[in-house]
């Protein structure tokens, strides 16, 4: 019996590997929207970065999250971002 193979994702704040579970995904939709997705499911191109503010951070001052997505990120954009992990 074969064993399902457990997807891996790296964190673009610190750059770890790990499990997409452990990780949350930013998606960047194809209307040109950029937010949170927590299910992982939603379509367009995605990133993914640890649920804590010391990778956010990381990823904030080495525009992890531009380079990844190949666009722009706004202020805005990232205020949502951190505001939503600090609560969950």
């Amino acid at each position: 019996m074969k064993t399902k193979k457990i997807p891996m994702r790296r964190c673009v704040g610190c750059g770890e590997s790990k499990t997409k579970k452990e990780l949350i995904r930013i998606v960047a939709l194809p209307s040109g929207m950029i937010e949170l997705d927590r299910t992982g499911k939603k379509s367009g191109r995605g990133v993914y970065i640890c649920d804590n503010l010391e990778c956010f951070e990381k990823a904030y001052k080495s525009h992890g999250l531009e380079r990844s997505l190949k666009r722009p990120v706004s202020r805005d954009v990232y205020e949502q971002i951190r505001v939503s992990i600090e609560n969950e």
